[in-house]
């Protein structure tokens, strides 16, 4: 027998649906996507909310589905059990969004139960209060976990007083929210213009347009939906160290900034960020965990949101390595031009960009996804098989021009949470500190 393990089978190109789109009278853009296979429809609604109170605009989101003024909680979840079907909310400070799914065949009952709630949900004070109560156990659990505290006040330190740096409303702002906050903010933002709906399924897409516009044709409301405005440029300065006094470990987190999906270098930072610390066999996980045994789950991302794209390596360590860990992350980001990958290390990283997004649009769930988040950008979802052939031509000297000029530390935000006496001499060998 053979011990020879063969090759990898020959990329192909990405295959995508093609989605019906047509905007109904009353503003909401509709777009229809016709995925066989499962007998099942993804619905993803996407409002805009920017610049509405996230305290308010979360109870809202976990309260929707609680009732109407002829409907209980309990009768509008029969319904939706009826069809195989179930509805959820979230918000954040661009958007309140819908999501859910249903047997094909119970689309219409799904939308019909779904343009209900956008018309006349009423937030009963019994079940709403039952919301509030669990965000606000919720928020004061998370409000002691390292991992929340950092993030806020990275959020905080990169974009001030945009609203990006504000992302999580705190117990005590969820607790201060009445019914009243969120009935207005119903009346005022729940309504169809700037609205998108994403049907992706087992589907014809002739008659769930006609079921969608029996559904949500007459849905209507005030006001115009406010834009966000562009994030402003994340300004380097000194690192900030959040002090958590008896903390065994410390939480590292380095932001920079990264190109939006439009811009020509966004494959090739794509690749750069797996390369440095987007998958297991990224140059950060090899060095951090494997090699120095400092982290067990070092990463890098890179966020693309409607507003702006930031990129952000993130390890948390024991305490005893935190100024060893961080003077390793650091040469990792500049190994990325002085450093660059060479042809094999590149090719495994694009094998699994592409195949990342291969198994991300395998499902309708994932499609529905997709061609949400392409849409909040004014992308379509071919989009993402032309960015599969812009991966496919990427070079090592791509990848080392752009890590020279975004991989850079010293452009980079840093915010360190760990326990300030044990770890703030060793941090100051990177510069100028400021306590938070």
């Amino acid at each position: 027998m053979s011990n020879v393990v063969p090759g990898l089978a020959p990329e192909v190109p990405l295959s995508l649906p093609v989605p019906v789109e047509r905007t109904l009278p009353n503003g909401l853009r509709v777009l229809l996507t016709r995925r066989p296979g499962v007998p099942l429809a993804e619905v993803r609604l996407s409002i805009p909310a920017a610049h509405t109170d996230l305290a308010v605009a979360d109870l809202l989101a976990a309260a929707l589905f609680s009732g109407t003024e002829t409907a209980s909680m309990t009768e509008i979840a029969q319904r939706l059990q009826g069809v195989g079907g179930a509805l959820g909310a979230g918000a954040d400070p661009d958007r309140i969004a819908v999501s859910g799914n249903s047997l094909a065949t119970g689309l219409p009952e799904l939308l019909e139960v779904l343009g209900d709630l956008l018309k006349a949900a009423d937030y009963p004070g019994g079940p709403l209060a039952t919301e509030q109560a669990r965000m606000i156990d919720g928020l004061s659990v998370a409000e002691q976990q390292p991992d929340f505290q950092v993030n806020r006040v990275l959020d905080a330190r990169l974009w001030g007083d945009h609203p990006y740096g504000h992302q999580q409303p705190t117990a005590a702002e969820v607790a201060a929210v009445e019914r009243q906050a969120v009935l207005a903010l119903h009346a005022s933002r729940i309504h169809p213009a700037g609205a998108r709906l994403v049907i992706v399924g087992d589907i014809d897409t002739d008659a769930t347009g006609a079921a969608v516009e029996k559904a949500l044709g007459d849905w209507n409301g005030a006001g115009e939906p406010r834009r966000m405005e562009p994030l402003p440029e994340a300004v380097p300065g000194p690192l900030i160290l959040v002090d958590r006094a008896g903390s065994v470990q410390s939480a590292l987190r380095v932001a920079y900034p990264a190109v939006a999906r439009t811009h020509p270098d966004n494959a090739a930072q794509h690749l750069a960020n797996l390369v440095f610390g987007g998958y297991f066999s990224s140059r950060l996980v090899m060095n951090l965990r494997e090699t120095k045994g400092y982290g067990y789950s070092p990463r890098s991302r890179v966020d693309h949101a409607p507003a702006g794209s930031i990129q952000l390596a993130a390890v948390d360590v024991a305490t005893e390595v935190t100024g060893p860990a961080l003077t390793e992350l650091h040469g990792e980001l500049r190994g990325m031009a002085e450093r660059p990958p060479g042809e094999e290390e590149l090719d495994l990283a694009r094998r699994y960009a592409l195949g990342s997004v291969k198994l991300a649009t395998a499902t309708q769930a994932g499609v529905a996804n997709y061609i949400s988040v392409l849409a909040a950008a004014g992308l379509p979802l071919s989009w993402l098989a032309d960015h599969s052939e812009r991966l496919r031509e990427v070079t090592p000297a791509d990848l080392q021009r752009v890590a020279a000029e975004r991989l850079d530390p010293d452009r980079a935000v840093t915010v360190v949470l760990g326990d300030g006496a044990e770890i703030r001499d060793a941090l100051a060998e990177f510069g100028e500190i400021e306590a938070r």
